[in-house]
């Protein structure tokens, strides 16, 4: 899923390449793709892209005439720009916007499940949108710390804490395992009972948002790939050894995800229990 450094880049690829593009037409080709009607999609016909920027994991693209397309990528969306239109079979295809010298800005979603949506609304209104009103802190730039400290002063586990967007925006489960990995934090820890120096430590370690964006800065093109190099040192790295200490990575699975960690460096030593029902069968 793209989080924060991945849109970020994103957002700042995009705007730098389409800055002044003019509209030519529209079309949703996912069914379920625009979640508004008014004003419809193709109010943005004739209009030019002002910018694009993001808000938490959500891109948004500003086009003048005070509207603003606010884009959720869910798990598998991509906000990408290309030269030519694409093929109305395109299957990947969910919003498509078609600017002028035959390039086009598509939405699309690598998956069969048509979860990516976007709204179509006048610029002032973005804010208070659902999904932007109910936003935690940005986790990047890291916020102060007492916000950090408010955000987290809760009963609940680190991984999905630091996951809910309303405590903290941006962070989804790949860059989770990274922060808590930086800060030495364990991912089953409860919020409420971090010392002072451990919210220190879990405040530092928003750091690594920042310098995944400084890496993309570094290798990426004009254009962002379907897949980007992410700088990752644990998530989905279990059997390989932990870049800090050389303890093997392990790692929790869930139905759809895994948390990874390292023992030494975040749990004191202890494997945490595997939850797959083939180590229970064994």
């Amino acid at each position: 899923m793209p989080e924060l450094p991945e849109v970020e880049i994103t957002a700042r690829r995009l705007g730098a390449a389409l800055a002044g593009a003019e509209v030519e037409s529209t079309l949703a080709l996912g069914m379920v793709a625009m979640k508004s009607i008014d004003p419809p999609l193709a109010a943005l016909d004739g209009r030019t892209v002002q910018g694009v920027r993001r808000i938490g994991k959500m891109p948004v693209v500003n086009f003048s005439g005070e509207l603003s397309l606010l884009i959720h990528l869910m798990s598998a969306g991509r906000l990408q720009a290309f030269d030519k239109r694409a093929s109305l079979k395109d299957r990947r295809s969910r919003v498509l916007i078609r600017l002028a010298g035959g390039h086009e800005l598509r939405l699309r979603e690598f998956g069969t499940r048509q979860r990516a949506w976007a709204k179509l609304l006048p610029a002032g209104e973005v804010a208070a949108e659902e999904m932007v009103s109910t936003l935690g802190p940005e986790a990047w730039p890291p916020p102060p710390l007492a916000a950090v400290a408010a955000a987290i002063d809760q009963p609940r586990h680190l991984h999905p804490l630091l996951r809910d967007q309303r405590a903290i925006a941006g962070i989804g489960r790949s860059w989770v395992d990274e922060v808590l990995w930086e800060a030495r934090l364990a991912p089953f820890r409860k919020g409420s009972d971090l010392e002072a120096e451990e919210v220190d430590r879990l405040h530092d370690g928003l750091a690594v948002l920042g310098g995944a964006i400084d890496h993309y800065e570094d290798v990426i093109g004009e254009r962002v790939p379907d897949k980007l190099p992410m700088p990752l040192r644990v998530h989905r790295r279990e059997g390989e050894p932990c870049p800090r200490c050389q303890t093997t990575i392990e790692a929790v699975y869930f139905a759809e995800h895994q948390t990874n960690y390292c023992p030494e460096c975040q749990t004191g030593g202890r494997v945490l229990k595997d939850r797959r029902l083939s180590r229970l069968l064994k």
